[in-house]
């Protein structure tokens, strides 16, 4: 747990976050119910050495943003860094992006995203905080794979 100012708290997440979480990540559109996102992945996940981080404005207790890094092992990637669209604008996401490094400094491996090509203000943060474009690369995803014939 690390305090910024009076105000904002960079924490780690509490099962009881959980509904917070996921109105957060329907109303920064980093969700949707094919992806499967509950509460059994997110523990699935942190058990294998991943963290969900929480930015909570303390005044109110009110979760306003998340950064979800997951550990496949080899590198960690951070997935659904968001801050809810009332509280952007106003340097938040610097708090949640140093202790998301913070952590993969401390685990000793790489880390990795994906962001929107159009996503402008986030790759502008994330450029400015050291990551570098992967190139010409596209990325796939089979998400139902009840389906395959092999």
């Amino acid at each position: 747990m690390r305090r910024y100012g009076s105000r904002w708290l960079v924490r780690d997440f509490r099962e009881d976050d959980y509904d917070q979480v996921i109105d957060l990540w329907i109303k920064t559109e980093l969700t949707r119910p094919e992806r499967g996102d509950n509460l059994d992945v997110i523990k699935n996940t942190l058990s294998r050495g991943g963290k969900l981080l929480i930015l909570e404005d303390s005044l109110t207790q009110k979760i306003v943003g998340t950064s979800w890094i997951t550990n496949d092992g080899r590198r960690l990637h951070l997935q659904y860094f968001g801050i809810l669209p009332e509280y952007q604008g106003r340097g938040l996401s610097h708090y949640l992006l140093k202790e998301s490094l913070r952590f993969a400094q401390e685990a000793g491996l790489q880390i990795k995203l994906e962001v929107h090509k159009d996503n402008l203000i986030a790759k502008n943060l994330y450029i400015k905080w050291g990551f570098k474009h992967l190139g010409p690369y596209e990325i796939y995803i089979l998400r139902d794979v009840s389906n395959i014939k092999v």
